[in-house]
């Protein structure tokens, strides 16, 4: 590894990690309007108002501005794998691959062959028929994301393969075990949090109309259906936590440590609510975990493991291992990864002389060491700790806005249902200054899930140092403030637009 240049992989991930941000902008909005709009025109064909007709028109020409620009950046994120990453594309080989492909023949198919028909099919199909093609529409855009999220997820939980040690690639032995419990929390995750980002975007912009005293009907309306999808959205979020604690608790430990800014692992751990990460403190020095903290005694054992008083291990407990509770220490696991990684060249050398008993023996300890054959590429344990400031903050601030946008939606619900929202213009301008906490709570999942999983792009198999393409560092430079200076114009193209299609408001009788 002593030819490896560090600021390739800073500046190979920071592209990336700038397109995913972008691309995230879009995403979300895209998964949850498309469901709140064929609610609205499923309201137009059952009741037959040319009210519910307007208000779906109108948030429909929304989600086409979102749509279209969300198309482009995703496939800039797409061909990253190919030209930044390539030694990763190679590595996963069809595991990686197949979900993608899915995604593209299949949901995405699906997703565009009727949005045309959503768009422009308005008096020319009758209602039924438009109405199923909006339906098809969102149900297409969220079975895309059920795809990328699959495989996103094997890269945190990689399962239903084999490595081929022949060609150097992970092959996939089962499709169905890469659609792991992992990989349905994900999605389950990712999508609801997504309807409730959408619904306080409706909610945002009904608010608007509500303090300019415009549409009322139509922005009560909006809000009222938005209000219900955002907060049966926002308790499915929220209640899914529970088993996203569990999984990465029993699958990523060193995740949920750093979430949890637990570096002393305990029995009856604690679940903070608040707390101050202290910026001195790291895994190896004495110094306090928090300058404050509140929590729940026990609750992040019964979380994890569902039991009040189960060991949850901390970040030394990872590092250095812990023998009472059968956790091995990372020296022991970087030993083992370096014996894999060593049988694998032997194995190619006994290959090219046709060495059969060789290949044999080497292949045999392979396969022994191969679940931890990622770590033999480190050198220093220290590196196997990702950045716990900004997953802790990350998590708890993504948390805390969560149960904020409960509150919101069951306070704008029962207001709504009194008819007394008109006037509540505190709560009003505070629902529309929440546009920008719901992106901001999404984003902050993500960084959560990506960085908390660092150093790996395969988690324990492939380190993010390994998985490169053999770039120049100027190239991704140079791509880098190229694509910072596309999608920022993007971003503001797609916030004029529609800042001008709100001004403009709905149509009525189109």
């Amino acid at each position: 590894m002593n030819h490896l240049d560090l600021s390739l992989v800073d500046w190979s991930r920071g592209q990336f990690a700038l397109t995913a941000i972008y691309h995230w902008f879009f995403v979300p909005l895209t998964l949850g309007l498309s469901f709140i709009v064929a609610f609205m025109e499923t309201m137009y064909v059952r009741t037959g108002k040319e009210e519910w007709k307007n208000i779906t028109k109108f948030w429909m020409t929304l989600f086409g501005i979102n749509f279209a620009i969300g198309v482009a950046t995703g496939i800039i994120l797409e061909f990253e794998f190919g030209t930044n990453w390539s030694n990763y594309s190679w590595i996963v080989g069809d595991i990686f691959g197949a979900p993608l492909a899915i995604e593209g023949i299949f949901a995405f198919f699906l997703e565009s062959t009727f949005i045309a028909i959503m768009f422009f099919g308005w008096n020319k199909v009758s209602k039924n028929f438009h109405l199923l093609s909006t339906w098809l529409v969102a149900i297409g855009s969220n079975l895309s994301a059920l795809w990328i999220l699959v495989a996103n997820a094997w890269m945190q939980y990689p399962v239903g393969m084999h490595f081929n040690p022949d060609t150097a690639r992970n092959e996939m032995v089962n499709f169905w075990s890469v659609i792991s419990p992992v990989a349905i929390n994900k999605f389950y995750h990712t999508v609801t949090s997504s309807y409730m980002v959408a619904a306080i975007f409706v909610v945002g912009i009904s608010a608007w109309f509500l303090l300019k005293k415009r549409n009322i009907e139509f922005a009560k309306k909006s809000m009222m259906l938005a209000s219900i999808f955002g907060l049966l959205a926002s308790i499915l979020t929220a209640t899914n936590g529970d088993r996203s604690a569990e999984l990465v608790a029993q699958k990523q430990p060193m995740k949920l440590a750093a979430m949890e800014g637990l570096y002393e692992g305990k029995n009856g751990a604690g679940l903070i609510v608040f707390a101050i990460h202290n910026p001195e403190k790291k895994f190896d020095n004495e110094k306090k975990d928090y300058l404050f903290k509140i929590e729940i005694p026990k609750a992040l054992s019964m979380l994890g493991f569902k039991d009040p008083n189960a060991f949850v291990p901390g970040i030394k407990d990872l590092i250095n291992g812990n023998k009472e509770n059968n956790i091995p220490s990372a020296d022991e696991k970087i030993i083992k990864g370096k014996i894999a990684i060593d049988a694998l060249i032997k194995y190619k050398e006994a290959k090219k002389i046709n060495d059969q008993l060789g290949q044999e023996k080497q292949k045999s300890i392979l396969e022994a060491n191969y679940k931890n054959f990622g770590y033999g590429y480190f050198k220093d344990k220290t590196d196997l700790v990702p950045n716990v400031p900004l997953v802790f903050y990350s998590f708890h601030i993504m948390v805390m806005l969560g149960f904020f946008f409960i509150f919101l939606f069951i306070t704008l619900v029962i207001l709504l249902y009194r008819n007394k929202i008109e006037n509540k213009k505190i709560l009003l301008r505070i629902a529309l200054w929440s546009i920008p906490l719901g992106y901001l709570a999404s984003q902050l999942g993500w960084v959560v899930a990506e960085v908390g999983r660092q150093p790996w792009t395969i988690y324990e198999i492939l380190p993010t140092i390994a998985s490169t393409s053999h770039l120049s560092t100027g190239i991704v430079q140079t791509t880098f403030f190229l694509f910072l200076i596309l999608f920022t114009i993007l971003l503001i193209t797609e916030i004029r637009i529609m800042l001008k299609q709100i001004k403009t408001g709905p149509k009525e009788n189109n």
